[in-house]
């Protein structure tokens, strides 16, 4: 891999943000997360942890010291957003944001999605500030499953869930870490936006049935309607925003495959992860 001066990871303590910082510790790079709370971020010893927050563009310039690449996690507020793009810009020659899949032309990608506008805005501001950048572009995370089915699994209850048979092609964070290095690390990337998933269609059924295996049980699923699916999935998924988006998008997929593209090996020159795969290294989350 090419020498990078230092690489810094904003959003380094989140799920896919946390595997490119311990692939790149791993890869020998100079690696720096920024975190709101450095004192709970519990990275390696070799990383280098620091305060920062994009709302403050101030604490942003101790963090970009001597950055020549930052792995974008954008997880604050719209306003912030020029602000801290500006000051990134002023210090980092390359830049790989975590996006969406936004121009896919999947109707699962394609539903009314609050922070569409958000996110549209920031990849323009990226595209006009100068800087090397490349789009990452995530579909579903397989780490979703820990929160959609986990709470059912460990407690031996039936997985209650709506649109079982809308198939989505779950993807490894590690997977997303190792484009994210990729593209970090070489020359090669710039201008490119890479849609990542996993490669398989696999109904949300499936994947229960899939853990399932993994942990060495027989899971036991029932549909639920959308209009349950409103009040129950509440407290799981967190806002009623969240849920009607999933719950469109879901329907909007039923009756076709997922949309499965190829780019994780052309890039890396390996398989990507199967879901199975994601279940077994994960099993000790779904067991009682």
């Amino acid at each position: 891999m090419a020498s990078m001066n230092r690489i810094l990871v904003i959003g380094g303590t989140g799920n896919v943000g946390r595997q490119v910082v311990h692939q790149l510790a791993s890869a020998g790079a100079h690696v720096r997360a920024m975190t709101r709370n450095p004192d709970a971020a519990d990275m390696p010893p070799q990383v280098e942890v620091l305060r920062g927050d994009l709302t403050d563009p101030e604490t942003l310039d101790r963090c970009l010291q001597d950055v020549e690449a930052v792995f974008l996690v954008w997880v604050a507020p719209p306003a912030a957003v020029a602000g801290a793009l500006e000051r990134i810009a002023k210090h980092a020659r390359r830049v790989v944001f975590l996006t969406a899949p936004l121009k896919t032309p999947h109707p699962f990608f394609q539903q009314p999605n609050p922070s569409r506008d958000m996110v549209e805005r920031i990849e323009r501001l990226i595209e006009a500030s100068g800087m090397e950048w490349t789009f990452l572009r995530a579909g579903m995370f397989a780490g979703n499953a820990r929160h959609f089915w986990g709470p059912f699994i460990r407690t031996g209850e039936v997985v209650r869930w709506p649109y079982l048979d809308a198939p989505t092609a779950p993807t490894d964070e590690r997977d997303l870490a190792a484009v994210a290095v990729r593209a970090l690390c070489e020359d090669g990337h710039a201008g490119a936006e890479y849609v990542v998933t996993g490669p398989q269609s696999l109904t949300q059924a499936e994947q229960v049935q899939t853990i399932g295996r993994a942990i060495g049980r027989s899971l036991h699923v029932e549909e639920m309607s959308p209009d349950e699916a409103q009040s129950e999935l509440l407290p799981v998924l967190g806002s009623s925003t969240f849920v009607n988006m999933l719950l469109n998008a879901w329907a909007a997929a039923i009756g076709q495959p997922a949309f499965v593209t190829s780019t994780f090996a052309e890039v890396t020159g390996t398989p990507p992860r199967t879901f199975l795969e994601w279940a077994t290294d994960h099993a000790a989350e779904f067991r009682r």
